[in-house]
């Protein structure tokens, strides 16, 4: 039997505070679930980011001031985790996931990282429970070694990917597509390449239908690669979401984007993207959709 690869690495989770608003502890318990329902065998065990990778994306000063520790209050505020060891180790480590998911997914058409989709965070700083962008710092480490030409991220979190339509504003090889809550946060949204700004609410027929209309249009472009961002926060039942998904309306959106691209040939690179599920147990369960929609594929 071929397995899915799959990338997870105990120290995703970091010491914020039991009573902290980010569900932490969402990253070991995903591992869990995944291994239990057979969707994984070995996990693939990723090493932390360089620096030298983490420059592409972000400016040497901030790298230096998260590894130091000397980021200053508002900075941190922004960021919204407690800048300690294990937060930084956290960052550094969930970035080099998702780029070895990304090396992953070119050998094998499909990979996923348990952790990553830090779509906030753009060059100069964090935002958001985002430090580092791992996308980003992923698809400059694909380009730059010429693995691949012309990628696109596909961002399906209820927040828009702002980061990321910071990073690559300028970057015609990099096409970022963002389909997120129109009223939610950031309150100033950024421009990616596509915009789809949803109204509050919204259920899954409407969702679906936008998705498959625009899927339609991104095939007439010549992507050779998909980095793919599948927050669960737009589940009606999120404590951040503004919109009305079903399960089975996540389960349905992460199997479409999957087969839409493994059935072209082109590579996919699953992140897990935000989830903030009042029922912890239905957010962990949410986030493997992504997991068994790439592994369903893999024969």
């Amino acid at each position: 039997m071929t397995y899915l690869p799959i990338v997870n690495h105990k120290d995703y989770f970091a010491k914020i505070g039991d009573d902290h608003k980010f569900p932490i502890n969402k990253f070991g318990e995903l591992a869990n679930y995944l291994k239990e329902k057979k969707i994984v065998k070995e996990f693939h065990i990723p090493y932390p980011c360089s620096d030298e990778t983490l420059k592409k994306a972000h400016s040497e000063n901030y790298i230096k001031n998260i590894k130091n520790k000397t980021l200053d209050a508002n900075g941190i505020k922004k960021i919204g985790f407690p800048l300690v060891d294990s937060v930084v180790k956290r960052s550094l480590v969930a970035t080099g996931g998702t780029v070895l998911a990304s090396k992953l997914a070119i050998d094998n058409g499909l990979a996923c990282n348990t952790a990553g989709g830090s779509h906030h965070a753009n060059y100069y700083e964090g935002a958001g429970y985002c430090v580092f962008n791992d996308v980003a710092v992923a698809a400059h480490y694909l380009l730059d070694r010429s693995l691949v030409e012309k990628i696109l991220i596909i961002d399906l979190d209820v927040h828009q990917g702002n980061g990321n339509s910071d990073i690559f504003k300028d970057n015609r090889n990099v096409f970022t597509f963002s389909m997120h809550s129109k009223s939610n946060y950031p309150a100033k949204k950024s421009i990616s390449d596509l915009d789809v700004e949803l109204e509050d609410n919204m259920e899954d027929t409407q969702y679906i239908n936008l998705l498959k209309l625009h899927l339609t249009q991104l095939n007439k472009e010549n992507f050779d690669y998909v980095f793919y961002i599948a927050g669960v926060d737009i589940h009606f039942n999120d404590r951040l979401g503004k919109l009305k998904v079903t399960d089975e309306g996540i389960r349905q959106r992460d199997d479409i984007v999957t087969e839409n691209f493994f059935s072209k040939e082109i590579p996919l690179c699953g992140v897990l993207g935000g989830g903030y599920n009042k029922d912890f147990n239905k957010l962990v369960e949410l986030h493997a959709s992504l997991h068994q929609s790439c592994a369903k594929l893999i024969v």
